[in-house]
């Protein structure tokens, strides 16, 4: 029924939604940590990135259209990765030296249009350089660096330089 590129996608998507339902259902609920702004725009990130997977597994597209995903795919990719990276940098400066962002999310949505609050969350803040979670250690945001950088090529390799061959 799927074939390969599909198939890669549709792997690709169930990664991101695990990614997303580990940092809601068991980082979040189970664990207690509060996510800062940036970890949710990373949530936003990788669930976008979800959904295009979905959309190229669903869809068995022929050369244009599986040059199409990849292309969508590396750029959501490029933008979670420019998210994550951001999140990394600042969790990586000294204590004290980054100034808090004030307000939190929700209400920062409130008071601002989107594209001032984009500007507010990148610009980072002091709960946002916080490292509360490692693994291997490696904080949350680096894994979603590493992640997205990985479905990023993945997304190309699947989807433009080695797409399943159709008439």
């Amino acid at each position: 029924m799927f074939d390969r590129r599909q198939k890669i996608n549709l792997a690709a998507a169930l990664l991101c939604f695990g990614m997303v339902a580990y940092a809601i259902f068991y980082a979040e609920g189970v664990l207690g940590l509060e996510p800062c702004p940036l970890c949710m725009f990373q949530r936003v990130c990788i669930g976008a990135l979800c959904i295009v997977f979905v959309i190229a597994a669903l869809h068995p597209a022929r050369r244009t259209g599986s040059i199409i995903y990849g292309v969508l795919i590396f750029l959501v990719a490029g933008v979670t990765t420019w998210v994550a990276g951001r999140h990394v940098w600042i969790q990586s400066q000294p204590h004290g030296s980054v100034p808090s962002c004030g307000a939190p999310l929700d209400s920062l949505l409130e008071m601002f249009p989107i594209l001032e609050v984009v500007r507010r969350v990148m610009t980072g803040g002091g709960e946002c350089g916080v490292v509360d979670w490692t693994f291997l250690g490696i904080s949350m945001p680096g894994w979603v660096l590493i992640v997205a950088v990985a479905l990023g090529l993945l997304g190309v390799v699947n989807n433009i330089i080695y797409p399943t061959r159709r008439a």
